[in-house]
């Protein structure tokens, strides 16, 4: 099936996932798979998969969740339940891009949302405090030996040209 929404979307591969993806694909290698497509009466198509389970089989969700991710939570000593399920991964990703300061719109682009404005709404409460970032960014621009182009100094300039 199309991700959620039933959109395709594009993220940015880091060098520590594809070694990772690399090293799973050197130990299990791709195997193919018939699935339905678009929706789960649809036609089948043959699609790679690069997890999967120990049958050589797609891993539906059900399965997914008791085999692996339940005893996942328990031993990083999680408590399994509806706001520690897979989808919590999604938001894991969003505040770690958020706490980086990956921009709105990236990140919006990323998940799939339509309006940069929904993942505002979404993930405001992730986004780090500015205010560490403000007092840093100001400290550099007053500090000296400074090489901003646009400090206390151009002021009057930019006065001038009003």
């Amino acid at each position: 099936m199309l991700p959620k929404g039933g959109k395709v979307r594009a993220v940015p591969l880091p060098d520590s996932v594809a070694a990772s993806l690399t090293a799973h694909l050197t130990r299990y290698p791709i195997s193919e798979a018939k699935l339905p497509w678009r929706t789960l009466d649809g036609p089948t198509v043959s699609v790679p998969l690069i997890c999967r389970s120990s049958a050589d089989r797609a891993i539906d969700r059900n399965h997914f969740n008791a085999q692996y991710w339940r005893p996942a939570l328990l031993a990083a000593g999680a408590k399994p339940g509806p706001g520690n399920g897979m989808h919590a991964l999604r938001h894991f990703y969003a505040s770690v891009l958020l706490d980086a300061g990956e921009s709105i719109k990236a990140l919006s682009e990323y998940l799939g949302h339509a309006d940069p404005a929904f993942t505002l709404r979404t993930y405001t409460h992730l986004m780090p405090s500015s205010d560490s970032r403000t007092r840093t960014a100001v400290d550099a621009l007053f500090a000296e030996g400074s090489s901003h182009h646009d400090g206390p100094e151009t002021a009057p300039d930019a006065l001038q040209d009003r």
